[in-house]
């Protein structure tokens, strides 16, 4: 008999919201993580079941930190499979913020992708191939640290590394 172990997702800060709702904002994102909150799924598995879309998104899982991983070993197979589980089993919002922060929060996870990938371009091509520090990009595009936190943790190539913003380079999912 195994203990379940629960882990809880505290956001605090407001841009914390984006990847929690973005993490769920397609039929197959949401089917994807129901199916890894209840079972432990190799890369060849969820491409099997959800195909290139659910690939892309275990990546972007993976970059938030909303997955668990293990080498799991299968008949047949000289090298064992990652394999992945989501991480939390509740999530607590506890933050506090003014009603502009909130609805620019909001407004970035729900805008349309057309719209977003301009905002995505932006911020990579001021990055940089050896990133930036935050608020150096920030005041270079006249954002907010907000409008800037929830674009980037919205993105799937751009992260946060300490104060800096980098664009991301995701392990393949095989």
């Amino acid at each position: 008999m195994s203990a379940v172990m629960h882990r809880i997702k505290v956001v605090n800060d407001i841009s914390e919201l984006v990847p929690v709702l973005r993490a769920v904002d397609t039929p197959v994102k949401l089917k994807l993580v129901q199916r890894l909150a209840d079972s432990w799924l190799t890369g060849d598995d969820v491409l099997q079941e959800f195909g290139k879309e659910g690939a892309k998104a275990l990546t972007f899982f993976e970059k938030l930190k909303l997955i668990d991983t293990r080498w799991v070993s299968r008949e047949g197979r000289r090298q064992p499979d990652k394999s992945y589980h989501f991480y939390y089993s509740t999530i607590n919002i506890n933050t506090t913020a003014p009603l502009q922060e909130v609805s620019e929060i909001l407004a970035i996870a729900s805008m349309a992708n057309k719209d977003y990938e301009r905002f995505e371009s932006q911020i990579y091509e001021a990055v940089g191939e050896g990133g930036r520090f935050f608020s150096d990009v920030a005041e270079e595009l006249g954002m907010t640290p907000t409008r800037l936190k929830g674009l980037v943790k919205r993105s799937d190539k751009l992260e946060y590394r300490g104060h800096r913003v980098e664009r991301f380079h995701a392990a393949p999912v095989p």
